[in-house]
């Protein structure tokens, strides 16, 4: 039996990847400890969205490897740019997700099947419905570790669901590089179906959202989508749709497959069915060919559709890309975009918290534990409220309580029960 210590980084679908490879790993009869010097060997699941972290990975690796006997590293960075910890001498095996269990102590763990048990992050359960996606990006270095979508079918989904729930969780993550295209390998985009199906056929009181989805993938499930949202209390009313421009010029330099009128048409598919919904979104600030008209349809994009969450990304060449080979934009304009951006987010983020102060939010799901005596909830549109002195209330991550917004913080808001 090997100890095993696990480090993971980037998004919810990294998480979910390392928990996989635990759950392997424990079936297999190894166990954590709780430091990399205490271990037979040290993982180390990497993220590589930006430059920065890309240095970050390569810092933490080194130290790791000085620090366990044994270091695999794996992950998007491992994948995309194994030869980046090669140039650094970094002393470790490169793999795969799919291939880290087989790999610690000579082979001996089976690779993740079937019968993985359910992903738990306390009331949390995590659930990767895919691995890659069917985009072509031409600033993304991720696609380079995940390729293609593969999806497993909507029954395996369920099944994986249903574990979640009955082994403890009251959220159901949905995650991937790309929800919205699950399906898409089997010649049917499939993500409405698997929604319905989970909503319908678990018992027990849970809530469950989607994460990201690009916008090309939902356009053509948009009105099917919006309507199961409508339909099941059991679904947070948020979408994460990440336009990442407002100008068309822009997008088809990044390769990005929809156009801006298709985002549009998402939004307004969700206007329709839904009174109270969160628009989650991102943009990429000083894209190499964004001209000062681009980043002011940018801007433009934002105030119309005003999103209650917005991801504000300042360009950074990746190597290996096709977006690096193109001659960028001065590090000043880039700054003078994304702060022009930040601070409009911050208005619009600021007004949605401020519009729910005095309305009460039924059914609100106690998610985690905050700072101090505090208790992080989301209502039914997946919008943060925080309880305070959680202990006088009687509150913990699981519960379901009745919320006065009391106040906000601009991107979150408080409450007390009702």
């Amino acid at each position: 039996m090997a100890r095993y210590h696990i480090e993971t980084y980037g998004c919810t679908s990294n998480r979910g990847e390392s928990r996989q490879i635990e759950s392997a790993l424990r079936d297999a009869g190894h166990y954590r400890v709780d430091g990399p010097e205490q271990a037979d060997v040290a993982i180390l699941n990497t993220c590589t969205v930006v430059e920065k972290t890309e240095r970050n990975m390569l810092r933490r690796a080194k130290e790791l490897e000085s620090e366990t006997a044994d270091l695999i590293v794996t992950g998007c960075m491992a994948l995309a740019q194994g030869e980046e910890f090669r140039d650094e001498a970094v002393d470790a095996q490169i793999l795969h997700w799919d291939d880290v269990p087989t790999a610690v102590t000579n082979g001996e763990c089976p690779t993740p099947g079937p019968g993985v048990e359910p992903v738990l992050d306390g009331v949390v359960g995590i659930l990767p419905i895919a691995r890659g996606c069917m985009s072509d990006c031409s600033y993304c270095i991720t696609k380079q570790a995940t390729g293609k979508i593969e999806s497993p079918s909507v029954e395996e989904n369920v099944e994986k669901a249903r574990a979640l729930v009955h082994a403890g969780a009251k959220e159901l993550r949905i995650t991937g590089q790309d929800t919205g295209v699950y399906g898409w390998d089997e010649g049917e985009r499939k993500l409405h179906r698997l929604l319905d199906r989970i909503c319908t056929e678990i018992d027990g009181e849970f809530r469950v959202r989607v994460g990201m989805a690009n916008p090309k993938g939902v356009h053509g499930i948009r009105e099917e989508l919006a309507e199961v949202f409508a339909r099941h209390d059991e679904l947070y009313d948020f979408l994460h749709a990440p336009v990442q421009s407002g100008s068309d010029d822009v997008l088809g330099d990044m390769r990005r497959q929809h156009q801006v009128s298709e985002y549009l048409e998402v939004v307004e598919a969700f206007d329709d069915a839904l009174d109270y919904w969160t628009l989650s979104t991102d943009f990429i600030v000083g894209f190499p060919t964004e001209t000062d008209e681009d980043h002011a349809q940018s801007m433009a994009l934002l105030r119309e559709t005003r999103p209650e969450k917005i991801n504000v990304t300042r360009f950074s060449k990746r190597p290996g890309t096709d977006a690096a080979e193109i001659k960028g934009l001065g590090g000043q304009t880039k700054k003078d975009r994304s702060k022009a951006m930040s601070e409009l987010k911050m208005d619009v983020v600021g007004d949605a918290y401020a519009a729910m102060v005095g309305e009460t939010k039924p059914d609100c799901l106690v998610v985690e534990e905050g700072t101090g005596d505090s208790v992080k909830c989301r209502d039914s549109a997946y919008r943060q409220i925080i309880v305070r002195n959680a202990t006088e209330h009687g509150l913990e991550p699981g519960d379901f309580v009745d919320l006065e917004v009391t106040g906000q913080n601009t991107v979150y808001a408080f409450g007390t029960p009702v």
